[in-house]
C-alpha cells in the first residue's frame, strides 16, 4: 500500500479576507478602477484608525511611500539619513534616489531594531533625518530616539511596513514619526498584493503629499472643486494605486481583528513550544520587552552560527517546513559604499545576526495542526 508524504508547509501563504471577492467584484462593476476612488477612501480612514495619522494617504508600495517621504524632506546632494543597516534596501534606496547618503547604525543584540544609543554619535552637520524601523513590529526605543531627534531638530520617520498594529508604551507604531510609511505586499499581515501607504501626521505636509502622490499636480483639490483646473505645481510621480487594490485591501483591514488573532496564535505556538528547545540548543527567541504590543508579523530563531543556520534550514526542508533568512547588511553589501557609509564603530551586530537568523511560517491559515508540525519540524534539529 502506498502512502503519500504530507505536502510541505510553505513559508507565507496570502490570507483571503470576508467580502475581498465582492468588494474586489463592486469594484470593478462601479467602473471606478483607477485611483483615489471610494474603496481608496474608506482603506485610508481605516489606517487612521488603526494608527491614529492624522493623514494616511495609499500608495502603490511602501517603497514609494518612502520615496514620498524623501521628497517631502526636501532633500539635497549630500544630505544624510540615519537609518539601520540591518532592514530591507527599500529604506536606503529611497533616500539615495534624492542624493542623499544613507548613514547606517548597528542595530540592538536583542530586538534587532536600530540600536538607539549610538544614534547621537552618528549625527553631523549634514544629518537632516532619522529613519527607524521596527523590525518584526516590536517597536523601537522611540522615547530615547525621540528626544535625540528633537534635541537635533531632525525628522524622525518610521518605516513601519512590519509594525501595523503594534504598540510602543500603548501607542500605536506609526503615530511617532513626523512620516511613517506602511506596507501592504503580499508577506504583509494585511495585503493587496502589491501596495503601501504614507501616514502624514503634518497637516501642511499631508497637503504637499496628496499632490506629489498625483504627479505633481492639483488633480485632487480640482475634483474636489477647490480649483478651476489642475496643473503642475510640484515635483511628484505616480504613486496612487488603483481603487480595485484598494478595494482588496479595505477587506483586509475590516477583517485586522481576526486576521490578528489567527497570527498571535501561531506566534505563541512557537513561542512557547520551543522554549525549552530553544535553551538546550543556544539559540535565541525573539525579544519583546514588556511594554510593547507586537502583531505577530514574524517569528525568528538567532541560531549560534552561519554552518547551523544553513544546516537548519535544510532540516527543515527535509521535513516539509519552508523556512527563509533575512536580511544582508547594507553596509556591506556592494551598493552601501557606493551610496552610503556605516557609522561610527561599524556594524558588528548586524553582520553577526544577519548571518544567524532564520524565519519560520507564519500566516494566518497555518494554524495549529500547522504550527505543531513546525514546531515539531524545529525541535528534532540539535545544533551542533
Amino acid at each position: 500500500m502506498s502512502t503519500t508524504s504530507p505536502k510541505a508547509v510553505p513559508f507565507n501563504r496570502t490570507h483571503v479576507a470576508d467580502n475581498e471577492l465582492a468588494y474586489l467584484s463592486e469594484a470593478v462593476r462601479q467602473g471606478f478602477t483607477c485611483g483615489d476612488g471610494p474603496f481608496t477612501e474608506r482603506a485610508g480612514r481605516l489606517l487612521c484608525e488603526l494608527t491614529g495619522a492624522g493623514r494616511a494617504l495609499l500608495t502603490t508600495s511602501c517603497t514609494h511611500a518612502l520615496e514620498m517621504s524623501a521628497i517631502l524632506l526636501d532633500l539635497r546632494p549630500g544630505d544624510e539619513v540615519l537609518m539601520p543597516s540591518f532592514t530591507f534596501v527599500s529604506t536606503a534606496n529611497a533616500y539615495a534616489l534624492r542624493g542623499a547618503v544613507p548613514v547606517f547604525v548597528d542595530c540592538r543584540p536583542d530586538t534587532l531594531n536600530i540600536d538607539e544609543r549610538l544614534i547621537e554619535a552618528a549625527i553631523t552637520e549634514r544629518t537632516r533625518a532619522v529613519v527607524v524601523v521596527h523590525y518584526a513590529g516590536v517597536g523601537c526605543e522611540m522615547d530615547a530616539i525621540g528626544a535625540v531627534t528633537r534635541r537635533h531638530g531632525l525628522a524622525l520617520i518610521e518605516d513601519n511596513a512590519h509594525g501595523l498594529g503594534g504598540l510602543y508604551r500603548g501607542r500605536p507604531l506609526g503615530s511617532f514619526g513626523l512620516m511613517a510609511t506602511q506596507s501592504f505586499h503580499a508577506t504583509k499581515n494585511v495585503q493587496c498584493g502589491e501596495g503601501g501607504a504614507l501616514l502624514v501626521n503634518d497637516a501642511a505636509l499631508a497637503a504637499r503629499a496628496e499632490i506629489i502622490r498625483e504627479k505633481g499636480t492639483d488633480r485632487s483639490r480640482f475634483f474636489r472643486g477647490q480649483v478651476d483646473k489642475y496643473q503642475w505645481v510640484d515635483i511628484g510621480s505616480s504613486y496612487l494605486p488603483s481603487d480595485v487594490l484598494a478595494a482588496m485591501l479595505t477587506a483586509q483591514l475590516e477583517s485586522f481583528d481576526a486576521i490578528q488573532r489567527l497570527r498571535q496564535a501561531v506566534w505563541r505556538n512557537y513561542h512557547e513550544g520551543l522554549a525549552d528547545w530553544a535553551a538546550e540548543n543556544g539559540v535565541a527567541q525573539p525579544a519583546v520587552p514588556g511594554d510593547r504590543a507586537h502583531p505577530a508579523h514574524l517569528y525568528h530563531l538567532l541560531l549560534p552560527d552561519l554552518r547551523n543556520r544553513q544546516a537548519f534550514i535544510a532540516h527543515l526542508a527535509a521535513h516539509g517546513v519552508q523556512a527563509a533568512f533575512h536580511y544582508q547588511p547594507l553596509h556591506s553589501s556592494p551598493a552601501g559604499p557606493r551610496h552610503g557609509r556605516a557609522a561610527p564603530g561599524g556594524c558588528p551586530v548586524t553582520e553577526n545576526v544577519a548571518d544567524r537568523l532564520v524565519r519560520l511560517p507564519l500566516y494566518a491559515g497555518l494554524g495549529e495542526a500547522g504550527a505543531a508540525r513546525v514546531v515539531d519540524a524545529v525541535r528534532g534539529y540539535e545544533v551542533r
